[in-house]
């Protein structure tokens, strides 16, 4: 997926933990660690947000967009 979530990384970088800004932003221990391992297919703007609120960061700092090489055929 070309799209990125470096959310494990600003968590290092704050020295808090997943439970912490679960409760502080108020979404659960398990859809921040989905967040996390990037298995969603998005997130709420308002989520966001609040999550960049806590950290202290903007939207770029937890998100990455990566370029894939094209498939060959």
């Amino acid at each position: 997926m070309p799209i990125v979530v470096q959310l494990d990384l600003m968590l290092a970088r704050r020295k808090m933990r997943s439970r912490y800004l679960a409760a502080a932003v108020g979404i659960t221990e398990v859809n921040i660690s989905l967040l996390k391992s990037g298995k969603v297919k998005g997130v709420r703007f308002d989520t966001l947000e609040r999550i960049c609120e806590v950290l202290q960061c903007q939207p770029g700092d937890l998100l990455v967009y990566e370029s894939q090489p094209p498939e060959s055929t």
